[in-house]
Protein backbone atom coordinates (compact mmCIF):
# COMPACT_ATOMS: atom_id res chain seq x y z
CA UNK A 1 0.00 0.00 0.00
CA UNK A 2 0.95 3.29 -1.17
CA UNK A 3 1.92 5.53 2.43
CA UNK A 4 3.92 8.43 1.29
CA UNK A 5 5.51 9.68 -2.26
CA UNK A 6 8.92 11.98 -2.59
CA UNK A 7 10.06 14.04 -4.90
CA UNK A 8 7.13 14.80 -6.09
CA UNK A 9 5.02 18.21 -7.79
CA UNK A 10 1.32 18.92 -6.22
CA UNK A 11 -1.24 21.01 -7.88
CA UNK A 12 -2.70 22.93 -5.54
CA UNK A 13 -5.80 23.68 -7.13
CA UNK A 14 -7.93 20.28 -5.54
CA UNK A 15 -9.95 18.10 -8.20
CA UNK A 16 -13.61 18.85 -6.92
CA UNK A 17 -16.28 16.01 -7.76
CA UNK A 18 -20.46 15.96 -6.92
CA UNK A 19 -20.82 18.61 -5.38
CA UNK A 20 -17.47 18.21 -2.79
CA UNK A 21 -18.25 14.30 -2.20
CA UNK A 22 -15.23 13.45 -3.67
CA UNK A 23 -11.86 15.77 -3.82
CA UNK A 24 -8.86 14.88 -4.63
CA UNK A 25 -5.25 16.42 -5.57
CA UNK A 26 -2.93 15.31 -8.86
CA UNK A 27 0.77 14.49 -7.71
CA UNK A 28 3.18 13.94 -10.76
CA UNK A 29 6.57 11.96 -9.86
CA UNK A 30 9.69 12.65 -10.77
CA UNK A 31 9.05 10.81 -13.84
CA UNK A 32 6.06 12.42 -14.91
CA UNK A 33 3.93 9.77 -13.91
CA UNK A 34 0.32 11.20 -12.60
CA UNK A 35 -1.50 9.69 -9.60
CA UNK A 36 -4.52 11.65 -7.65
CA UNK A 37 -4.97 11.29 -4.04
CA UNK A 38 -8.46 11.90 -3.01
CA UNK A 39 -11.21 11.13 -0.13
CA UNK A 40 -14.48 9.78 -1.21
CA UNK A 41 -17.64 11.12 1.29
CA UNK A 42 -20.32 8.47 2.14
CA UNK A 43 -22.30 8.31 -1.13
CA UNK A 44 -23.15 6.11 -4.02
CA UNK A 45 -21.00 7.63 -7.42
CA UNK A 46 -20.52 7.06 -10.99
CA UNK A 47 -17.12 7.47 -12.40
CA UNK A 48 -16.05 7.24 -16.11
CA UNK A 49 -12.49 6.93 -17.23
CA UNK A 50 -10.54 8.06 -20.04
CA UNK A 51 -7.34 5.66 -19.48
CA UNK A 52 -6.91 2.55 -17.52
CA UNK A 53 -6.40 3.27 -13.77
CA UNK A 54 -6.12 1.75 -10.53
CA UNK A 55 -7.50 2.48 -7.29
CA UNK A 56 -5.89 2.07 -4.42
CA UNK A 57 -8.01 2.02 -1.07
CA UNK A 58 -5.81 4.05 1.79
CA UNK A 59 -8.69 3.70 4.51
CA UNK A 60 -11.82 3.45 4.42
CA UNK A 61 -14.31 0.88 2.81
CA UNK A 62 -16.26 1.00 -0.06
CA UNK A 63 -17.87 -1.41 -2.86
CA UNK A 64 -17.58 -1.12 -6.29
CA UNK A 65 -19.12 -2.31 -9.63
CA UNK A 66 -17.67 -2.26 -13.00
CA UNK A 67 -19.62 -1.46 -15.77
CA UNK A 68 -21.52 -4.13 -17.32
CA UNK A 69 -21.19 -6.05 -14.36
CA UNK A 70 -24.68 -6.78 -11.55
CA UNK A 71 -22.42 -7.13 -8.88
CA UNK A 72 -20.93 -4.97 -6.15
CA UNK A 73 -17.11 -5.80 -4.89
CA UNK A 74 -16.07 -5.00 -1.69
CA UNK A 75 -12.95 -2.91 -0.85
CA UNK A 76 -11.03 -1.59 1.99
CA UNK A 77 -7.36 -0.50 3.18
CA UNK A 78 -4.46 -2.12 1.49
CA UNK A 79 -6.51 -3.35 -1.07
CA UNK A 80 -7.13 -2.28 -5.18
CA UNK A 81 -9.13 -2.89 -7.84
CA UNK A 82 -8.60 -1.72 -11.59
CA UNK A 83 -10.86 -0.49 -14.26
CA UNK A 84 -10.29 -0.39 -18.17
CA UNK A 85 -9.69 2.64 -19.95
CA UNK A 86 -13.16 4.62 -21.70
CA UNK A 87 -15.48 2.47 -19.15
CA UNK A 88 -17.23 3.92 -16.14
CA UNK A 89 -17.72 2.46 -12.34
CA UNK A 90 -20.03 2.81 -9.43
CA UNK A 91 -18.39 3.26 -6.12
CA UNK A 92 -20.23 3.45 -2.59
CA UNK A 93 -17.99 4.89 0.16
CA UNK A 94 -19.87 2.99 3.36
CA UNK A 95 -17.23 5.78 5.50
CA UNK A 96 -15.35 7.89 4.23
CA UNK A 97 -12.61 5.91 1.56
CA UNK A 98 -9.77 7.48 0.73
CA UNK A 99 -7.64 6.65 -2.09
CA UNK A 100 -4.81 7.16 -4.71
CA UNK A 101 -5.36 6.34 -8.16
CA UNK A 102 -2.67 5.35 -10.50
CA UNK A 103 -3.28 5.58 -14.12
CA UNK A 104 -1.53 3.78 -16.35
Amino acid sequence: MTERFENVTVLTEGNVYFDGRCVSHTVILADGARKTVGVILPSVLTFSTGAPERMEIVAGRCRVRQAGSDSWQEYSAGQAFAVPGESRFDIEAIEPTHYVCHFD
